[in-house]
């Protein structure tokens, strides 16, 4: 649970009213771009210096515009909040069973305050995007499995061991949070617009031959 004395941060919590309302009635904020410093800073964990009902709004603001972007993750400082917040969700489509990454389902969750760490040494590196570098993306090495601990909106503590794709969504979220963007430790070679990737390099999800034509490591 967050701290039972905790106060409300008034001028903290106007502000993020403030963030809220500029979403309008759809409730659809602006994806803060690679440049500004927000992405770059470590984010304060969140002890309860918002209301609830301005917790709340925050969550279903954020639910709103990852859904809308269309993204399956969204942490605080892509809509330029520096707190400890993310929230994730991913389906299960048709064809995902056979799929290399490993997809899985990954319902909402709103994590506060993440962490993770790996299980076993297997990594896996597959091509990745973020909201915030609009229109490309890179290869990237992650953990297989890990453990993934979090709090959720009442304060409640979590643990899970996540394995492939919702994996990687996590610790992709979890890392916005200390000020890491996914291309810091991706293969750079790799990077591609996703114009490019759709034409040359999405037929395999395993970028065999977008390593070899491009000349990074697998």
């Amino acid at each position: 649970m967050f701290k039972a004395n905790a106060k409300v941060d008034v001028a903290l919590n106007r502000d993020v009213e403030h963030l809220i309302k500029t979403g309008g009635k759809e409730g659809i904020l602006p994806i803060v771009q690679m440049g500004e410093p927000v992405l770059r800073q470590r984010t304060v964990p969140y002890e309860g210096q918002l209301s609830r009902r301005t917790l709340t709004k925050l969550i279903e603001t954020m639910r709103t515009t990852m859904l809308e972007a269309p993204g399956v993750g969204l942490a605080g400082p892509q809509i330029g909040l520096g707190m400890a917040i993310a929230v994730l969700e991913d389906h299960v489509r048709e064809g995902d069973e056979d799929d290399p990454r490993e997809i899985g389902e990954l319902p909402f969750h709103v994590i506060i305050n993440p962490s993770y760490e790996p299980v076993g040494d297997q990594t896996r590196s597959f091509y990745e995007g973020c909201l915030s570098f609009a229109g490309y993306q890179a290869v990237r090495r992650r953990w297989l499995d890990i453990i993934a601990r979090w709090q959720d909106e009442d304060g409640n503590r979590h643990e899970e061991r996540l394995h492939g794709w919702p994996a990687r969504i996590f610790q992709h979220e979890t890392d916005h949070l200390s000020g890491e963007v996914y291309i810091d430790r991706a293969e750079i070679r790799s990077l591609s617009s996703d114009e490019n990737l759709a034409d040359l390099w999405c037929e395999d999800p395993v970028p065999t031959e977008a390593a070899e034509e491009l000349g990074f490591d697998l």
